[in-house]
């Protein structure tokens, strides 16, 4: 089996996933992508509802501004053989009583996290966006709060970017942070493109 077939079938197995079924508003509809040459991966929490909708990860507002950040367009972004996207719940969990989005359902990624990344060796940068992923992937080296987490970005190496959510939700976070913007994401945006720079262009 290739690389390209052992993440496929990741993916189709994932895909059709029920595990959490019974506690989903919806029938299960896993959003992501991955391919086995990508260079990025993208670790969020879970899809909207319009992500759900539209099948596509980040198919919202959140994902305008997501790739702004990033400074790629929706060819490149959507581009499975350059840039996965993985959030640590596949399914969207509904919506919490005073607003926005429940958690990511807590069975999914240890039931599939491994094995999917064990499929893409090639990746060179991992961005985490939001709390869920951040604590996932630093675990202890996580600071004690998000926003001081996202402050000490250059604790990580320069392949871990820890970002927050960029929903609607956080413009006044922006508004008190000016520095995400002034010193984050110019850094941010060349480690993108260091990592896109010899990766396959060809969709796979």
């Amino acid at each position: 089996m290739t690389a390209l077939d052992a993440c496929d079938a990741v993916l189709a197995d994932i895909r059709a996933c029920t595990l959490c079924a019974d506690a989903l508003p919806r029938a299960p509809r896993p959003i992501l992508q991955a391919g086995a040459t990508a260079r990025i991966g993208i670790f969020g929490q879970a899809p909207g509802n319009l992500a759900h909708e539209r099948g596509r990860p980040f198919a919202d507002p959140s994902g305008v501004r997501l790739r702004a950040w990033l400074g790629v367009d929706e060819a490149v972004f959507y581009n499975r053989t350059r840039i996965a996207v993985a959030p640590m719940g596949f399914c969207f969990p509904g919506t919490a009583e005073r607003g926005g989005d429940l958690p990511p359902r807590p069975e999914c990624a240890p039931a599939w996290r491994d094995r999917l990344l064990a499929t893409m060796p090639n990746l060179r940068l991992e961005i985490l966006v939001g709390s869920y992923a951040v604590k996932w992937r630093l675990g202890v080296r996580a600071r004690r709060t998000l926003t001081e987490t996202v402050a000490h970005w250059r604790d990580y190496g320069g392949r871990v970017f820890p970002l927050p959510h960029p929903s609607w939700r956080n413009n006044a976070w922006l508004a008190r942070n000016p520095w995400f913007e002034a010193t984050c994401l110019p850094a941010l945006r060349a480690a993108v493109a260091a990592a896109l720079s010899d990766s396959p262009s060809s969709d796979g």
